[in-house]
């Protein structure tokens, strides 16, 4: 099942970028990546939370968007890579710079400010 993508008739390019990646699993699994391939096991395993049902649709969804390559081998057993195309690559220094603010944020400060505005509404 793919997501339901946010009508862009003015051609806006955050809209268009939030349409590639604006989701929970997409950039997570493009910091990942990086500037190497991993099977679908490693992915699974480094992308901590993810079920495989949803870490295979998000490979087909991001494969579709041409920002990750899969690359299957004939092989016994078969083998599958996954990598970043040249236009997934791009997306490294701006999540890289999204770490660096994230960190900087106390997720449990930030956790308490997310209750407190539960209780308030």
């Amino acid at each position: 099942m793919s997501r339901k993508l946010i009508h862009n008739p003015n051609h806006c390019p955050m809209i268009h970028a939030t349409n590639i990646i604006g989701n929970k699993w997409a950039p997570i699994i493009i910091y990942v990546l990086g500037e190497r391939k991993l099977r679908f096991g490693q992915l699974a395993v480094f992308v901590e939370g993810i079920s495989r049902k949803v870490l295979t649709e998000q490979l087909k969804e991001l494969e579709q968007k041409e920002v990750v390559k899969r690359e299957s081998f004939a092989e016994v057993p078969p083998r599958v890579e996954y990598s970043l195309t040249e236009r997934g690559k791009e997306l490294l220094p701006i999540l890289s710079q999204l770490c660096v603010w994230g960190s900087g944020i106390n997720e449990d400060r930030e956790d308490e400010k997310i209750i407190e505005v539960k209780k308030s509404v």
